[in-house]
């Protein structure tokens, strides 16, 4: 793509995602928009009538489903318009809006949950068995039942949905600050041009076998956030009060028992993840020191965690090479699933390449009778294509879930999801392992898969400890600042990383700069995810066609029950410490391989 970075209307539409499936104009969203506001304010009519009978509680179910599916289009839309490009405000304000209209939905519909618990359980369940039709809703409102400590009065659910459309306020300030108003600078590249710093290009700074451009990247990158360090840490800070306070309101015991309630995820589920990664760390501390040595350093910084230990070539892989080697490293899902995946992509799934003012990063995002849209920033790099199989796997799950579930079960527990995503990439490596004739690009293969590991199951865990810490001292009543946020990150990437690694004091602002965080207690998920992809990927190569048909049945499933049930249909029981500690076993075994490659 070059070096210049280019504006959107430079791209090719072939590389660009066909969001005009969605709405031809803006004109149609807006109709939707006034659509739902009508539907909303509607609904309030079934206000005290739910328990009178099963008919009327049905009707109001399906009702408030095809609000809720029709906010859900409204919303997506608004926001992949405004990730396009970021700085253009009538995207902003739409998205804004969509917001909003969240907010205000939910404040009609607010009396819904509390009045349904009202009735009481038994006439519930004769609801249902009187009623074929409340059949469908049974999971639903059985989780109902079990939150009903948590459900606040009608009055207290209103105002609770009001203050929605503020409590979102820091994860958009944030938002802003990241991806919008913030500047690394420039720095000279290892072509000696002069290069700008975007957060596409800092991971390929970060991985240049330059060390002075690893050096400056990540100089330049973490000054940036210091310069902000007290507005970033007041923004985080009320954004962790946030939780805490609703946790509280809710009644939750805390925070963390708040956001792992909703997927009824035990707590032991979290704490086990943390206790066996930390039981495990003399592994990655072992790791560290191949490092020192294959890089050939006196001493590992914190800048030369991505750099490959083995150059390779510097291959430009292309997006359609990349489109290939997805294919070929997917066979083992079989032709359904390849077939389902060559459609899509040829309909307009994906949104490749970066541009100026576009969403950093990647996601697969749609609504439910959208396609599962996927956002790139393609950089041609062989990291790039793992990143498309990742989000590959995220589409297919809701493709597969949306084909056989209703709009009430058709989306997923990121404790699910990732694990859709991880096994892609699991698979991914696997493939190329077994391709590969050269002997360097084993090395090269076998150091990212433990790089995989490194990122995904320890530094994600690093990142779910930090929460733990972050939410736990302000249920304390203390107060996050800037300092106390640096001094708690940077002991815990001590702590992780061990004495062979010197500890830039830059690292120490990192906290600054993750937008998971803005989202509380989501991150230990990708390596709970991980371990149980791990396990997956592994039965899917030996046991073949019984352990594929057995997975794809798992991603049919959606939010059709418990993350920890829907798991076990694919045969890994998450509510073990076995998953984590098999993974860490791994992990063992590629280290020894890597060291004996030396």
């Amino acid at each position: 793509m070059g070096k210049e970075m280019k504006t959107r209307d430079q791209i090719d539409s072939k590389y660009k995602w066909k969001i005009n499936e969605m709405y031809s104009d803006d004109e149609q969203w807006k109709k939707d928009y006034q659509t739902i506001e009508s539907k909303a304010k509607d609904f309030v009519s079934f206000s005290g009538k739910l328990g009178s009978s099963p008919q009327i509680l049905l009707k109001a179910l399906q009702k408030k489903d095809n609000i809720w599916l029709l906010l859900e289009k409204v919303y997506v839309y608004a926001r992949m318009k405004k990730d396009e490009d970021n700085r253009i405000n009538k995207y902003q304000a739409m998205s804004d809006k969509a917001g909003s209209l969240i907010s205000k939905t939910s404040s009609y519909l607010s009396f819904f949950i509390p009045e349904l618990l009202e009735i009481p359980e038994d006439k519930l369940q004769g609801f249902i068995k009187a009623e074929e039709g409340l059949k469908l809703y049974e999971h639903v409102i059985n989780d109902l039942l079990r939150e009903k400590a948590h459900v606040l009065s009608k009055e207290e659910e209103n105002i609770m949905a009001q203050l929605s459309e503020i409590t979102g306020a820091t994860n958009d300030v944030f938002t802003m600050i990241n991806n919008a108003d913030i500047k690394f600078g420039t720095i000279i590249d290892e072509d000696g041009d002069e290069v700008e710093i975007t957060h596409g290009r800092y991971t390929g700074f970060m991985e240049s076998h330059d060390r002075r451009v690893r050096k400056e990247a990540f100089e330049h990158m973490y000054e940036a956030y210091d310069n902000l360090k007290n507005t970033l840490a007041t923004n985080y800070n009320y954004n962790t009060k946030t939780d805490v306070i609703t946790a509280r309101i809710r009644k939750y015991s805390s925070a963390r028992d708040a956001a792992l309630s909703s997927d009824n995820i035990p707590t032991a589920v979290y704490d086990n993840l943390i206790n066996t990664v930390n039981s495990k760390l003399n592994l990655m501390h072992r790791y560290m020191e191949i490092r020192c040595k294959l890089l050939k350093v006196d001493e590992v910084h914190m800048y030369d965690m991505y750099v490959p230990l083995v150059e390779m070539p510097k291959e430009i892989i292309s997006y359609e090479k990349a489109l290939d080697i997805m294919r070929e490293g997917l066979l083992p899902l079989g032709e359904d699933y390849i077939r389902k995946m060559n459609r899509g992509i040829e309909a307009g799934w994906v949104d490749v390449f970066e541009n100026e003012g576009k969403t950093s990063g990647a996601y697969s995002f749609g609504s439910y009778d959208s396609m599962p849209y996927i956002l790139m920033n393609y950089n041609n790099k062989l990291k790039d294509v793992f990143t498309l199989v990742h989000e590959m796997g995220h589409s297919m799950h809701s493709c597969y879930t949306r084909q056989n579930q209703p709009f009430v079960y058709g989306g997923h527990s990121i404790f699910t999801a990732e694990v859709a995503s991880t096994v892609n990439e699991s698979l991914l490596m696997h493939h190329l392992l077994d391709i590969s004739k050269d002997p360097m690009e084993k090395k090269y293969l076998l150091n990212l898969h433990i790089e995989e590991f490194r990122t995904t199951l320890f530094r994600q865990t690093m990142f779910a400890e930090f929460e733990k810490l972050t939410h736990e001292a302000v249920e304390k009543g203390e107060v996050l600042t800037a300092d106390w946020l640096c001094e708690e990150y940077g002991k815990l990437n001590r702590k992780y990383y061990g004495e062979k690694v010197v500890y830039d004091s830059q690292i120490a602002m990192e906290w600054a700069r993750i937008p998971h965080f803005y989202r509380a207690f989501y991150v230990y998920k990708y390596a709970t995810g991980y371990s149980a992809a791990s396990a997956i990927s592994a039965k899917i190569l030996q046991k073949g066609q019984k352990a594929r048909d057995a997975y794809i049945e798992f991603l049919k499933t959606g939010e059709s029950d418990y993350p920890i049930e829907l798991l076990k249909i694919a045969g890994i029981d998450m509510s073990k410490p076995e998953p984590v500690m098999q993974a860490m076993d791994f992990f063992e075994k590629l280290v020894v391989d890597l060291e004996k490659l030396m």
